[in-house]
Protein backbone atom coordinates (compact mmCIF):
# COMPACT_ATOMS: atom_id res chain seq x y z
CA UNK A 1 0.00 0.00 0.00
CA UNK A 2 2.96 2.30 -0.33
CA UNK A 3 1.39 3.80 -3.49
CA UNK A 4 -1.75 4.98 -1.73
CA UNK A 5 -2.13 8.68 -1.24
CA UNK A 6 -3.89 9.96 1.84
CA UNK A 7 -7.18 11.65 1.02
CA UNK A 8 -8.32 13.78 3.94
CA UNK A 9 -5.25 14.41 6.04
CA UNK A 10 -4.88 10.70 6.71
CA UNK A 11 -1.50 9.09 6.83
CA UNK A 12 -0.56 6.37 4.35
CA UNK A 13 -1.64 2.99 5.60
CA UNK A 14 -4.36 4.41 7.86
CA UNK A 15 -7.15 2.87 5.83
CA UNK A 16 -7.87 -0.84 6.17
CA UNK A 17 -6.24 -3.24 3.75
CA UNK A 18 -8.54 -4.19 0.89
CA UNK A 19 -8.41 -7.49 -0.92
CA UNK A 20 -7.37 -7.34 -4.54
CA UNK A 21 -9.51 -9.66 -6.63
CA UNK A 22 -7.85 -8.74 -9.91
CA UNK A 23 -4.63 -9.40 -11.81
CA UNK A 24 -3.01 -7.96 -14.92
CA UNK A 25 -4.88 -10.61 -16.93
CA UNK A 26 -8.20 -9.21 -15.73
CA UNK A 27 -7.18 -5.69 -16.77
CA UNK A 28 -6.08 -7.02 -20.18
CA UNK A 29 -9.47 -8.69 -20.69
CA UNK A 30 -11.28 -5.42 -19.94
CA UNK A 31 -8.98 -3.41 -22.21
CA UNK A 32 -9.50 -5.88 -25.04
CA UNK A 33 -13.30 -5.95 -24.51
CA UNK A 34 -13.41 -2.15 -24.74
CA UNK A 35 -11.06 -1.98 -27.75
CA UNK A 36 -8.38 -0.07 -25.83
CA UNK A 37 -5.89 -2.89 -26.40
CA UNK A 38 -5.73 -4.86 -29.62
CA UNK A 39 -3.79 -8.08 -29.85
CA UNK A 40 -1.43 -9.28 -27.20
CA UNK A 41 0.11 -6.68 -24.88
CA UNK A 42 3.74 -5.70 -25.29
CA UNK A 43 6.06 -5.58 -22.27
CA UNK A 44 5.26 -1.97 -21.39
CA UNK A 45 1.51 -2.57 -21.65
CA UNK A 46 1.76 -5.73 -19.56
CA UNK A 47 3.68 -3.87 -16.84
CA UNK A 48 1.07 -1.09 -16.90
CA UNK A 49 -1.76 -3.63 -16.63
CA UNK A 50 -0.08 -5.20 -13.59
CA UNK A 51 0.25 -1.78 -11.96
CA UNK A 52 -3.36 -0.91 -12.83
CA UNK A 53 -4.52 -4.17 -11.24
CA UNK A 54 -2.46 -3.45 -8.11
CA UNK A 55 -3.75 0.13 -7.75
CA UNK A 56 -7.34 -0.24 -8.90
CA UNK A 57 -8.08 -3.85 -7.99
CA UNK A 58 -8.43 -3.24 -4.24
CA UNK A 59 -10.81 -0.36 -5.00
CA UNK A 60 -13.05 -2.54 -7.17
CA UNK A 61 -15.56 -4.99 -5.72
CA UNK A 62 -16.30 -6.49 -9.13
CA UNK A 63 -15.40 -6.56 -12.82
CA UNK A 64 -17.82 -3.72 -13.66
CA UNK A 65 -16.34 -1.40 -11.03
CA UNK A 66 -12.81 -2.08 -12.32
CA UNK A 67 -13.99 -1.38 -15.87
CA UNK A 68 -15.50 1.94 -14.73
CA UNK A 69 -12.22 3.05 -13.17
CA UNK A 70 -10.29 2.03 -16.30
CA UNK A 71 -12.81 3.97 -18.42
CA UNK A 72 -11.69 7.14 -16.62
CA UNK A 73 -8.16 6.56 -17.92
CA UNK A 74 -9.07 5.84 -21.53
CA UNK A 75 -11.92 8.29 -22.01
CA UNK A 76 -11.60 11.96 -21.10
CA UNK A 77 -13.75 14.81 -22.43
CA UNK A 78 -13.49 18.00 -20.41
CA UNK A 79 -16.44 19.57 -22.19
CA UNK A 80 -18.72 16.66 -21.24
CA UNK A 81 -17.35 16.60 -17.69
CA UNK A 82 -18.10 20.28 -17.20
CA UNK A 83 -21.69 19.75 -18.38
CA UNK A 84 -22.47 17.53 -15.37
CA UNK A 85 -24.25 18.59 -12.21
CA UNK A 86 -21.35 17.12 -10.25
CA UNK A 87 -18.95 19.54 -11.94
CA UNK A 88 -21.18 22.52 -11.16
CA UNK A 89 -21.34 21.52 -7.51
CA UNK A 90 -17.58 21.02 -7.24
CA UNK A 91 -16.71 24.23 -9.07
CA UNK A 92 -19.06 26.28 -6.88
CA UNK A 93 -17.17 25.32 -3.71
CA UNK A 94 -14.72 27.54 -1.90
CA UNK A 95 -11.35 27.92 -3.69
CA UNK A 96 -12.10 25.43 -6.50
CA UNK A 97 -10.81 27.80 -9.17
CA UNK A 98 -7.71 28.55 -7.09
CA UNK A 99 -6.98 24.82 -6.83
CA UNK A 100 -7.25 24.45 -10.60
CA UNK A 101 -5.04 27.45 -11.34
CA UNK A 102 -2.31 26.24 -8.99
CA UNK A 103 -2.65 22.64 -10.19
CA UNK A 104 -2.27 23.78 -13.79
CA UNK A 105 0.85 25.77 -12.98
CA UNK A 106 2.39 22.82 -11.17
CA UNK A 107 1.55 20.32 -13.93
CA UNK A 108 2.80 22.63 -16.66
CA UNK A 109 6.29 22.29 -15.23
CA UNK A 110 6.40 19.24 -17.44
CA UNK A 111 7.71 16.38 -15.33
CA UNK A 112 5.84 13.08 -15.46
CA UNK A 113 3.20 12.67 -12.79
CA UNK A 114 4.61 9.83 -10.71
CA UNK A 115 3.52 8.90 -7.18
CA UNK A 116 6.27 11.07 -5.70
CA UNK A 117 5.51 13.98 -8.01
CA UNK A 118 1.77 13.72 -7.19
CA UNK A 119 2.58 13.89 -3.48
CA UNK A 120 4.73 16.98 -4.10
CA UNK A 121 1.89 18.62 -6.02
CA UNK A 122 -0.58 17.86 -3.22
CA UNK A 123 1.84 19.21 -0.60
CA UNK A 124 2.42 22.38 -2.62
CA UNK A 125 -1.31 22.90 -3.08
CA UNK A 126 -1.95 22.38 0.62
CA UNK A 127 0.75 24.81 1.70
CA UNK A 128 0.10 27.37 -1.03
CA UNK A 129 -3.67 27.47 -0.66
CA UNK A 130 -4.04 26.44 2.97
CA UNK A 131 -7.02 24.21 2.22
CA UNK A 132 -7.60 20.51 2.78
CA UNK A 133 -10.17 17.80 2.23
CA UNK A 134 -12.79 17.96 -0.45
CA UNK A 135 -12.13 21.62 -1.28
CA UNK A 136 -8.68 20.55 -2.45
CA UNK A 137 -9.21 17.03 -3.72
CA UNK A 138 -12.57 17.24 -5.49
CA UNK A 139 -11.57 19.92 -8.05
CA UNK A 140 -8.25 18.14 -8.62
CA UNK A 141 -9.95 14.76 -9.15
CA UNK A 142 -12.66 16.29 -11.33
CA UNK A 143 -10.08 17.93 -13.60
CA UNK A 144 -7.73 14.95 -13.87
CA UNK A 145 -9.92 11.87 -13.44
CA UNK A 146 -13.24 13.27 -14.64
CA UNK A 147 -15.07 12.69 -11.35
CA UNK A 148 -14.87 14.18 -7.87
CA UNK A 149 -15.04 11.02 -5.77
CA UNK A 150 -12.69 9.60 -3.20
CA UNK A 151 -9.16 8.19 -3.11
CA UNK A 152 -9.70 5.56 -5.80
CA UNK A 153 -9.53 8.45 -8.27
CA UNK A 154 -6.03 9.34 -7.05
CA UNK A 155 -4.98 5.89 -8.24
CA UNK A 156 -6.56 6.57 -11.64
CA UNK A 157 -4.53 9.79 -11.85
CA UNK A 158 -1.32 7.91 -11.00
CA UNK A 159 -1.84 5.66 -14.03
CA UNK A 160 -2.37 8.40 -16.64
CA UNK A 161 1.12 9.43 -17.69
CA UNK A 162 2.44 5.89 -17.81
CA UNK A 163 -0.56 4.75 -19.88
CA UNK A 164 -0.02 7.60 -22.33
CA UNK A 165 3.36 6.15 -23.34
CA UNK A 166 2.41 2.45 -23.35
CA UNK A 167 1.05 2.45 -26.90
CA UNK A 168 -2.55 1.42 -26.30
CA UNK A 169 -5.04 1.40 -29.20
CA UNK A 170 -6.67 4.54 -27.79
CA UNK A 171 -4.41 7.46 -26.91
CA UNK A 172 -4.45 8.31 -23.21
CA UNK A 173 -4.25 11.97 -22.25
CA UNK A 174 -1.57 12.79 -19.69
CA UNK A 175 -2.36 14.72 -16.53
CA UNK A 176 -0.81 17.78 -18.15
CA UNK A 177 -2.98 17.42 -21.27
CA UNK A 178 -6.07 16.94 -19.14
CA UNK A 179 -5.56 20.05 -17.02
CA UNK A 180 -4.91 22.10 -20.17
CA UNK A 181 -8.10 20.78 -21.78
CA UNK A 182 -10.11 21.28 -18.60
CA UNK A 183 -8.92 24.86 -18.11
CA UNK A 184 -9.43 25.76 -21.78
CA UNK A 185 -13.03 24.53 -21.68
CA UNK A 186 -13.71 25.90 -18.20
CA UNK A 187 -12.58 29.47 -18.70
Amino acid sequence: MSEILPTNGETPGSEPERVNLFSAADVIVILQEKGWLTGEPNGKQLAWCARAAALLGPQSPDHAALAQLLELIFHYDAHAILQTTEAHVVMSRYAARDVLRQLALLLLEGSELTTDRFREVIDQLKSGLDIRGRELFHPLRLALAGRSGEGELDRVILLLDEASTAGFAVPVKTARERILEFCSVFE
